[in-house]
């Protein structure tokens, strides 16, 4: 954990570590596969610049480097000492560091809370002591760092300098050193420059926030790439998110812990404890983090923000020679989820006069063989089709072909690409069957974003467009500081607003509720049903009876007072059989409404991220089909409508089988006002309309719970 960094370590702290002007190695070794070895041959690659201490109790000089037998007789103030020492020798080295000024110490050994309780307990005392000491830790149970910037390689893994060629990289953090060593190769294998890969382990003390600060800082980093088992400091995350955001750096972030399953392996990897995945997913990309499912779509999806780190929110354009190829396009795009949008009249006109009179000018794009006799003119189609206003990216999905079709496709295709002020990738189809030298030579040169896959270039861009439209609903989302109502009375010993308390409390922040009233005695229930009309429907109520059903605690349906008064015996006699215990503050009297289209609104606060509200249809749907939409409790209404647009069961909204649509913008209006009252009032962790009863001209809380402190869901 990282109880001894509250906040990030400070860009200054995390600056020495990855710059550091002096290193120490302790464990080093003349034996070629020892780890201290590994490390010192990588500081030599790279003509590491700064001083070189070596700590070796069997060597008295190692490649012309002098050895000292103990880490008390290093010079005081070394930067960073690199710990090749099994996990034994790890605690007292750190506290002699301590008393020596050290900077920081990276520490490879495992066996800490990745293996379990008694782990634990051993890197609390390791990050107590270093705490003490003032010494940064990075790790244990990790795989180092490379700054490729500034050429300092501080890992056992044999590395090589990788020159950025004047233009600025990609940062790499991961909690998993294989998972760093993966982004790193991966990224390199596409021409992608690096500005420092980062193993960050166990998180004993700087974690992943410390570095996400630095390389926001850091002028060379045009994206990060993050892997994270857990993030342990999540409202820091979100904030140095919405700092990236404003820096233009886009976060690509690959998150598992979906499945329990893998929230277990999590847990025996790094020692993680896994939190609410989906409220962390939707909380990181209301500030703009790209939240991925897969490797692939990490690799890709940075690749193309690396270049074009402000996308439009427009959906994509797909330009091909092959009509098959448009036909999968159109499917495969449906599946992800990607819009292909229309394009515009203007536009249309101007491909129509570029193309033969048998193609088609729509999108995707299928402009035939024209290239063989014309290769310019693929490049004036590409420019066209971009300048769109509807169109936000585009890939350009083609056959290498033979070496003389390849060489107009260098030369007029990839400069086309390369000039583009839009997301413009190129898909060569083909697998991996070889392409010409000259071809891969101009277009890693022109840093255009390259695929072999046109379904993992489909797949990023539909994540590029996300992140687009993430951007555009932050500016969208509600600012303002939401009025808070006060809450309904004293907070019941188990934080359970009864019914009639939540609907009040609901009422005053801007819900429809059916009228009625609370009644203590049968009069009363009469005087109410009187005033608001028959038929009404009759509810107990106490804090300690949120699901009412269970106990014969709801009687509906009552016409008229000879049937109310039935209703009411009926209704306390059966409380009374299952819970004789139980005092009723009363019976909840309510109009009964109209049948119409029944949602579900809820809201919850997680401890570590904050609230997110969920929206979705009842019944079925929600209990068979889990068709819900999940968002930030701040967005704006008219994004709400579109989340609502997304649900499965979108058709029932409009209306089916002659039945009436409803007031989608109601419901929205209603779901943000509930998300308002989560942001405005901390000490709420629940809130359950179900149902809330849509209409074409309004929406209604037929029932709602509110729910206060730590005591967990209470669902009904």
């Amino acid at each position: 954990m990282s109880q001894s960094l509250p906040d990030t370590a400070g860009v200054q702290s995390v600056e020495r570590v990855l710059k550091p002007k002096s290193i120490a190695i302790v464990g080093a070794s003349a034996d070629p596969r020892a780890f201290g070895n590994f490390v010192l041959q990588n500081l030599e690659r790279f003509a590491y610049a700064g001083e070189i201490h070596l700590v070796s109790r069997s060597s008295q000089e190692i490649n012309g480097h002098p050895c000292v037998n103990s880490v008390e007789a290093l010079p005081r103030g070394i930067d960073l000492a690199v710990l090749c020492i099994p996990e034994a020798g790890v605690l007292d080295t750190v506290r002699t560091l301590g008393t020596l000024g050290a900077g920081a110490a990276v520490i490879f050994a495992s066996g800490y809370a990745e293996a379990g309780d008694e782990g634990r307990a051993k890197q609390e005392e390791l990050a107590r002591v270093a705490a003490e000491g003032g010494v940064a830790l990075i790790g244990p149970n990790c795989m180092g760092f490379t700054n490729f910037e500034a050429g300092v390689p501080v890992t056992f893994e044999a590395v090589n300098p990788y020159p950025a060629g004047g233009r600025r990289g990609v940062g790499v953090v991961a909690q998993s050193g294989a998972m760093a060593a993966n982004l790193r190769d991966a990224f390199m294998g596409r021409g992608q420059p690096l500005t420092a890969t980062v193993s960050t382990g166990n998180e004993a003390n700087l974690g992943i926030e410390d570095y996400l600060a630095w390389f926001v800082a850091d002028p060379q980093t045009s994206a990060i790439a993050v892997y994270a088992e857990q993030i342990r400091r999540p409202q820091l995350f979100l904030q140095l998110a919405r700092e990236a955001r404003a820096a233009g750096k886009p976060i690509v972030m690959l998150m598992p812990g979906k499945s329990a399953r893998a929230r277990e392996a999590a847990q025996s990897h790094t020692g993680a404890l896994a939190g609410d995945h989906a409220t962390a997913s939707v909380l990181l990309s209301r500030e703009g983090v790209v939240v991925v499912d897969s490797l692939d779509e990490l690799f890709d999806t940075t690749t193309i923000l690396a270049r074009f780190p402000v996308p439009p929110a427009a959906g994509t354009a797909v330009m091909t020679a092959s009509g098959a190829v448009k036909n999968i396009t159109l499917d495969f795009a449906e599946d992800i989820g990607l819009v292909l949008p229309t394009l515009t009249e203007p536009t249309i006109k101007k491909l129509t006069d570029l193309l033969p009179d048998y193609a088609v000018a729509d999108n995707p794009l299928d402009y035939t063989t024209i290239g063989v006799r014309n290769p310019g003119l693929i490049g004036e189609l590409i420019d066209t089709v971009l300048a769109d206003p509807n169109i936000g990216s585009l890939v350009l999905s083609i056959m290498g072909g033979p070496s003389i079709a390849q060489r107009d496709k260098a030369d007029h295709l990839v400069p086309a690409l390369a000039r583009a002020t839009k997301p413009a990738v190129l898909a060569v189809m083909g697998d991996n069957n070889q392409l010409e030298d000259f071809f891969t030579d101009a277009i890693a040169a022109s840093g255009v974003p390259f695929f072999r896959s046109p379904d993992r270039a489909l797949r990023a861009c539909a994540r590029v467009t996300s992140y687009g439209e993430s951007l555009a609903r932050a500016e969208r989302a509600r600012k303002d500081e939401p009025k808070p109502i006060p809450l309904p009375g004293a907070v019941p010993a188990n934080g359970i607003f009864a019914e009639y308390q939540g609907k009040g409390w609901l009422a005053a922040a801007g819900l429809p509720v059916p009228k009625g009233g609370l009644a203590t005695s049968i009069d009363e229930a009469l005087k109410i049903a009187g005033d608001i009309g028959y038929p009404v429907v009759l509810k107990a109520q106490a804090s300690e009876l949120p699901h009412k059903s269970d106990v014969g605690g709801v009687v509906v349906g009552l016409a008229d007072a000879a049937a109310l008064r039935a209703g009411w015996d009926k209704l306390h006699a059966s409380v009374s059989s299952h819970r004789p215990e139980l005092k009723l503050d009363g019976a909840l009297v309510e109009a009964m409404g109209p049948r119409g289209l029944e949602l579900v609104v809820g809201a919850k606060r997680d401890a570590d991220w904050g609230p997110v509200v969920l929206v979705g249809l009842g019944g079925i749907f929600i209990e068979v089909l889990k068709d819900v939409r999940l968002i930030p409790a701040d967005m704006a209404e008219a994004d709400i409508v579109v989340e609502l647009g997304r649900l499965k069961a979108a058709a029932m909204l409009q209306g089916v089988r002659g039945a009436a649509g409803v007031d989608v913008r109601a419901v929205a209006k209603a779901v943000a006002a509930i998300g308002d009252q989560m942001r405005a009032n901390p000490e709420i962790t629940e809130i359950d309309v179900n149902p809330l009863v849509a209409y074409p001209d309004r929406v209604l809380a037929l029932d709602a719970l509110v729910v206060c402190g730590a005591q967990g869901p209470a669902h009904h």
